[in-house]
């Protein structure tokens, strides 16, 4: 994991992370189910599946242009990266952008309601376990939405 600020690009450690609400951990890409147990159990996610984008994935591009404007989720958001990389932009409380470089091994967690997005590398390749409290929380609501929504 590679995480900075983007206003001024200096390096954000797994505890300012923390701090902030979002949770990273390194696991085991080979021995992974009991870690993802146990965090399972903590935070109450109920079901666990695999997505994988690849350059031949079908309608690859309609499918990342749904993550890559600022948007969140009811339900957090969470990841591990079996292979590949990704980026993932996430905004602190104060507003700021903190930019996270996740690859092989990478466990990351944007809690609900955090407006974020997500891009592949030039690779377009990430294969990773998704968890969830509720399958139905996970839609998308862009921040356009969500600022119309609360007028």
């Amino acid at each position: 994991m590679k995480a900075f600020w983007l206003d001024n690009n200096e390096t954000i450690s797994g505890k300012a992370l923390r701090n902030h609400g979002v949770e990273y951990h390194s696991l085991d890409v080979h021995n992974y189910q009991k870690d993802l147990d146990r965090i399972k159990e903590e935070n109450h996610y109920v079901s666990q599946d695999i997505v994988e984008l690849t350059p031949v994935t079908p309608n690859l591009e309609g499918i990342l242009a749904k993550f890559d404007k600022e948007h969140l989720h009811t339900d957090d958001e969470v990841r591990f990266v079996l292979s590949g990389e990704g980026i993932f932009d996430i905004r602190t409380n104060d507003d700021r952008w903190m930019r996270v470089h996740v690859s092989e091994g990478d466990y990351l967690s944007v809690p609900a309601h955090r407006h974020h997005r997500f891009f592949v590398t030039e690779t377009k390749n990430i294969r990773c376990v998704r968890l969830f409290k509720d399958n139905t929380g996970w839609t998308p609501i862009y921040r356009e939405s969500s600022a119309i929504a609360s007028t």
